[in-house]
């Protein structure tokens, strides 16, 4: 068991107009000891972890450092109280190198200019101990979003900070990443390190950590040890309720072949890949972060230029060079990362659930105004949204209810084939479970849906078949009554 206690959060408040996004709140945190804290979106996880680093100030409550009270009014003040956060949403440079993001605002100096080769010999240093592949003065803007997750992992590591906490640090690295992530917790929290970690994935609870707090509707609903609980326990008490069948899903027994995808080459990363889904079907695509399953999903709904291969559509070679193509053929794309490419934060619900769909209520310069209102208002019901209105901007509202916005953007567009990419990246549990529901009754409905996720319970409760990549090829395909995570990885690693 872990040691002495290193940080005490009491008696934690903090409103912010019309919202108690934090309401008598206690956190404890030991030394040596990885504590999980849980909950849906909007539960009042970010809340306490900005308030302990500094980005917001409690309306009331008191902070203890080793037993010693502390005042945190800013982020310097936590950095200097030894907490380093790392936040789910990267705050890396993209136009400067990967050196000059781990050590921005505290470089080595060589009397009044910064000694530069000293930053990268330090930085590529930190960079070989955790056996990443990348060198220290490549740009970040180059580098994939796994490997942006673990420079900003390496950032705050590299500030020998006695409290640690991880804000869904999995959410954008390959299983090979999350081992040597669980293998860098380990050793930091032999060396007396206490980590908070936030997480959607219930898996990793049993994995890294030794106690859980749940948060619900800006209070704590209880803290327990992780191998005295159970999962259906701590999601129950994350909602209030019991859920039901979390993995909805009714398997397709037979179904009519709907499209083939013939040698599809982006002559780049994607090299012969073939397959079909049916209708009605889920098909499932599975593999390592950087396989090239993004990227033949961008060549079938017309982002890549100069692809080669074939793709029929009920028994018709269609030709598909850009995304209106796409469109036009019932081919849908709910993208891998929303907040980059998929969403417009700052525009409104109703903007962005319409923007592929101007034509039904634009006709020349006249705008139908009622009729756009009509079919935002029509998905928020249909995906269950939570908002304020239809003009609430899409960035207010929480991560599960702005991927139900984009998910109904595109069915609006009334696609046969719909493609979703990491569809419950940073979605609570709740709100999982209602993606879940619906991906089972579109299927129903005779959609065809391809899944990719890097979450294998997603992807083996979810699909009807299961095709694995590896370095740009198909290694193999799996059925759901014969999968396992273990087959997967076998292929997934060929």
């Amino acid at each position: 068991m872990a040691g002495k206690v290193l940080l005490q959060m009491k008696n934690i408040h903090k409103t912010f107009p019309g919202v108690y996004a934090l309401n008598d709140v206690d956190f404890e945190l030991r030394e040596g000891e990885v504590h999980a804290i849980i909950g849906e979106n909007g539960a009042g996880k970010s809340t306490l972890i900005k308030v302990l680093g500094g980005i917001h100030t409690a309306d009331r409550g008191e902070i203890y450092i080793e037993g010693k009270k502390v005042e945190i009014r800013k982020v310097k003040d936590a950095q200097d109280h030894g907490i380093a956060i790392i936040h789910q949403e990267l705050v890396l440079v993209p136009h400067m190198t990967v050196a000059e993001n781990i050590f921005l605002g505290r470089e080595p100096m060589k009397g009044k200019l910064v000694n530069a080769s000293r930053m990268y010999e330090q930085a590529q240093d930190l960079i070989d101990s955790y056996d990443i592949k990348v060198s220290a003065r490549t740009l970040v803007k180059n580098l994939t979003i796994a490997q942006q997750q673990m420079v900003e992992i390496i950032k705050a590591i590299s500030y020998n900070s006695k409290i640690l906490v991880m804000d869904e640090p999995t959410s954008s690295i390959s299983e090979k990443e999350v081992k040597f992530l669980f293998e860098t917790i380990r050793t930091l929290t032999a060396k007396g390190v206490g980590i908070i970690y936030i997480s959607h994935r219930m898996s990793e609870l049993n994995e890294v950590c030794d106690r859980v707090t749940v948060m619900r509707d800006g209070t704590c609903i209880g803290t327990k040890n992780v191998n005295e609980t159970t999962n259906d326990e701590l999601i129950s008490m994350m909602v209030g309720r019991e859920l039901k069948n979390y993995y909805t899903r009714d398997y397709l027994k037979d179904g009519e072949v709907l499209m083939q995808c013939k040698n599809i080459s982006d002559n780049k990363m994607v090299k012969d890949v073939s397959f079909e889904i049916k209708k009605g079907e889920i098909v499932g695509f599975a593999g390592l972060v950087g396989a090239g399953r993004s990227e033949v999903m961008k060549c079938l709904f017309g982002l890549t230029k100069g692809y080669t291969g074939e793709i029929w559509i009920e028994g018709r070679k269609v030709d598909i060079k850009s995304t209106t193509q796409a469109i036009k053929h019932g081919i849908a794309l709910v993208p891998e990362d929303r907040k980059q490419e998929g969403l417009y934060p700052v525009q409104s619900v109703r903007f962005n659930t319409t923007i592929a769909v101007l034509k039904d209520f634009i006709k020349g310069i006249l705008v139908n105004r009622q009729k756009e209102a009509e079919i935002t208002q029509d998905y928020i019901t249909k995906m269950s949204t939570k908002t304020t209105s239809i003009e609430q901007p899409i960035g207010k509202l929480s991560g599960g209810n702005q991927q139900k916005v984009l998910i109904g953007r595109w069915l609006a567009t009334s696609p046969r084939i719909l493609i979703l990419d990491e569809p419950t990246r940073g979605v609570d549990i709740g709100a999982k479970s209602e993606i879940y529901a619906i991906m089972n009754q579109l299927a129903k409905m005779g959609m065809a849906i391809i899944l990719i996720s890097s979450e294998m319970p997603e992807i083996i409760n979810m699909s009807d078949r299961i095709y694995v990549m590896c370095e740009g090829k198909i290694t193999g395909c799996l059925g759901h009554e014969d999968v396992t995570q273990e087959k997967i990885m076998k292929l997934a690693a060929k």
